[in-house]
């Protein structure tokens, strides 16, 4: 059914709110199909990545390599700011906000979030001839086997593992969605059960179960397999897909969807990176994040596939608290750089993250595009680089990024991005003006949303990112015709289902805009 949506223009009028090439650029010439490796990390900080923050005090040599050999995205968004939600939007070209998942992100357990049916990037690209495969976190649900099939999983964190019959068979996932291959773990690293999967089975069935652990190493309490170790997950993903990029060749293009568990909770570098940053743990792990990148790159320069690879590294939300900001900042570091906020909140330190883009046979090397981009504009760009045709029902909410990778110059190719909170708080953004649908961060920074409606602080926030990109002034009351325009614009997205051209699709609940 199409999704009502509560007029939001009757909702501000009850509020008081009125209504020749040129040098550096890349060659014309069109290359072949290319592969594709994709490394999304997990909660990294826009401000913990050297090349997007100078001042930042976490040494990245081989990001900051990445974006010096091809092009860097000065504003770049998740599709989320957590992590789930924006999974989805990566892979589907679709806002997560459009399926179930209203709020929060899926757990160990919880049912497949992308339908079966649903195009991806990596059906799209097997379709086309590509060799494909995830290796690391998949975090979009699962169809496990269970002892009462009767007895189906929730989104509930605390739903028990007792109905899982971990000998069976995964019977929906990645292999159901276009991958070839999947060697990963289901959730995030703090979330149970603590096992790896290969294709559809586990490498080891869990028979015992590890004790839950606090602070920066925090994972809960669940069943664990005899060949994992939480230290040892990124070092073990991180070989498998050097390994997988080692058996490709010129012969035949591929998609490596590269989704890291770090430095998202537990916080655990390894030996050989412990007390590297010489601020905490945190940047230790961001240190080995950035090694891990460094291994994916030269194992590309090994398989001689350089210049017609697309590697593209970027992380799934802004950094979490976990990080310890306060102890950070004593040392110079801010893992938001100059934005307001971090992981879970409508503010731009929740969702503007690094994103590097190097593919020498188009991208011009050490440039730079101020065009707002998204998560989801993945499978429209990989369409649009491999002459791919996408039916009406696919990329609804995805932009093909491949002008601007092949002219920094090129203005904005989006109409408006949407921003999502961890509590289904809404944002939406349009040239440098942005509208929160929310008082307070509508995540976890203060004032986090009971906090705020407590203080009964303003509902909609307006802010003008070029003159003020720390959000620090709200000026709704004295714009309110850009407050009307981007309430409408919002309204439009939600009710057709879609934000791009076509026609109109299905959302698969009703979409509430104000929380």
């Amino acid at each position: 059914m199409r999704c009502l949506v509560v007029s939001v223009v009757l909702f501000i009028s009850c509020l008081g709110v009125g209504g020749d090439a040129t040098e550096g650029k890349a060659q014309a010439a069109e290359p072949s199909r290319p592969n594709i490796v994709y490394i999304l990390a997990d909660d990294m900080g826009i401000g913990d990545v050297q090349a997007f923050n100078p001042e930042g005090k976490i040494a990245t040599p081989a990001m900051n390599r990445l974006a010096a050999e091809g092009m860097r995205f000065d504003d770049a968004h998740s599709g989320s700011a957590v992590c789930s939600p924006t999974r989805y939007g990566i892979l589907t070209g679709r806002y997560s906000w459009r399926t179930r998942l209203q709020s929060g992100v899926t757990w160990g357990y919880s049912l497949p979030l992308i339908d079966s049916q649903r195009m991806t990037v990596a059906s799209m690209l097997k379709s086309q001839g590509y060799n494909t495969a995830c290796i690391g976190k998949w975090h979009l649900g699962l169809e496990w086997g269970l002892k009462d099939p009767s007895k189906k999983p929730s989104d509930d964190p605390r739903e028990p593992w007792d109905n899982i019959d971990f000998a069976k068979p995964i019977t929906s996932g990645p292999l159901q969605l276009g991958f070839d291959t999947f060697f990963g773990i289901s959730a995030s690293l703090d979330m149970h059960p603590y096992v790896y999967i290969e294709d559809d089975h586990l490498t080891d069935i869990p028979t015992k179960e590890v004790a839950a652990s606090g602070g920066k190493k925090f994972w809960r309490k669940g069943p664990v397999g005899d060949d994992f170790q939480h230290i040892g997950v990124l070092d073990r993903l991180t070989d498998r897909a050097v390994d997988y990029i080692e058996t490709q060749t010129a012969d035949k293009p591929f998609f490596l969807y590269f989704p890291l568990p770090a430095p998202h909770t537990p916080i655990v570098p390894t030996e050989a990176f412990q007390n590297k940053s010489g601020l905490n743990e945190w940047g230790d792990f961001v240190m080995q994040v950035d090694s891990v990148v460094g291994s994916v790159m030269q194992a590309i320069e090994k398989q001689g596939l350089t210049d017609n690879t697309l590697i593209i590294v970027t992380s799934d939300n802004g950094a979490t608290p976990k990080a310890d900001f306060a102890e950070l900042k004593a040392k110079g570091h801010n893992p938001s750089s100059v934005y307001r906020g971090n992981k879970a909140d409508a503010f731009e330190g929740g969702h503007r993250v690094a994103f590097i883009a190097r593919w020498p046979a188009v991208i011009a090397a050490g440039t730079a595009s101020d065009a707002t981009i998204c998560h989801t504009d993945l499978l429209a760009t990989a369409a649009e680089a491999t002459g791919a045709e996408l039916p009406a029902d696919a990329a609804v909410d995805s932009v093909s990024m491949l002008p601007l990778m092949k002219d920094a110059d090129t203005p904005t190719v989006r109409e408006a991005t949407v921003h999502h909170s961890v509590n289904g708080s809404f944002a939406i953004r349009k040239g440098s003006w942005k509208l929160m649908f929310c008082p307070g961060s509508g995540g976890w920074s203060t004032p986090r949303p009971p906090a705020a409606r407590k203080q009964k602080l303003p509902p909609l926030q307006l802010f003008d990112l070029a003159t003020d990109i720390g959000e620090t002034k709200n000026v709704a009351d004295s714009h309110p015709e850009v407050v009307q325009e981007l309430s409408q614009l919002m309204a439009q997205y939600i009710e057709r289902g879609r934000s791009t051209p076509g026609a109109d699709q299905e959302n698969e609940v009703e979409i509430r805009l104000m929380k």
